[in-house]
């Protein structure tokens, strides 16, 4: 039986799903307390143990997400279906017409973890031409970007807040573009029948990268409002002088 079938609402695959994303925090705060002084401030290592995990859930988690949906497949015949489900009619992923590819099809832990989170988005559980498109996106530009940043902290760069504003803005552009479309077609992919998947796989896990990016704005914000409040107050005083 998949997990998709099973019965009961939390299964063995749900229970090492949450740790392994426990786990990924772990590390990210672990890389803190390795790589910033002990005089860091909080604000420092909140936000290099926020881009950290960031990172590491991108390469690992996301970055299996991807390689399910490009190594991961079943013959059309073998998977009982006659198309893939996740794409409109006609079209074929990868022009492959006999092949349907994704999370669903494929044997791995990494796999049944991605159909552990399609009980409440199946999109995820198969080749999706949106998420894949903005997955490809946060692996390859999102993770590399968010290691820069840790590098930028550790370093003290000036230019650290600079590559923080990016990101943000990147993943918060990757969320309205991954549930938008949702929405607008009526969430015909998401079951939020349960409270586990309502609140804790499509609320929680998702919010985290709106909430967390939207104060990272804000207080770019605050401190470029700063800084040229203070340079016109420098600029009025040596007029007056």
């Amino acid at each position: 039986m998949s997990d998709t079938e099973a019965p009961t609402l939390v299964s063995l695959t749900t229970v090492w799903s949450l740790i392994s994303t426990v786990a990924i925090l772990v590390l990210g705060y672990i890389s803190s307390r390795q790589l910033l002084p002990a005089s860091a401030s909080k604000k420092t290592r909140f936000l290099f143990i926020w881009h950290a995990t960031d990172a590491l859930i991108h390469f690992i988690l996301e970055g299996g997400y991807l390689y399910n949906c490009f190594f991961s497949s079943s013959l059309l015949a073998e998977a009982g279906v006659v198309a893939s489900e996740y794409l409109p009619p006609n079209v074929f992923f990868l022009g492959d017409h006999e092949r349907v590819y994704g999370a669903s099809y494929g044997s791995s832990p990494m796999s049944a973890l991605w159909r552990e989170y399609a009980r409440a988005d199946k999109r995820w559980g198969g080749s999706d031409l949106t998420v894949i498109s903005l997955e490809l996106l946060t692996v390859f530009v999102a993770g590399p970007l968010a290691v820069w940043i840790c590098y930028c902290l550790k370093n003290k760069r000036s230019d650290a807040s600079f590559w923080m504003v990016v990101l943000a803005t990147g993943e918060l552009y990757g969320g309205w573009m991954t549930f938008m479309p949702e929405w607008l077609s009526g969430s015909p992919n998401l079951d939020t029948s349960s409270w586990m998947f309502t609140w804790l796989y499509l609320f929680f896990f998702n919010t985290l990268w709106v909430f967390i990016p939207l104060w990272i704005l804000w207080d770019a914000y605050g401190t470029v409002a700063a800084a040229v409040k203070e340079q016109n107050e420098e600029r009025s005083a040596r007029k007056g002088a």
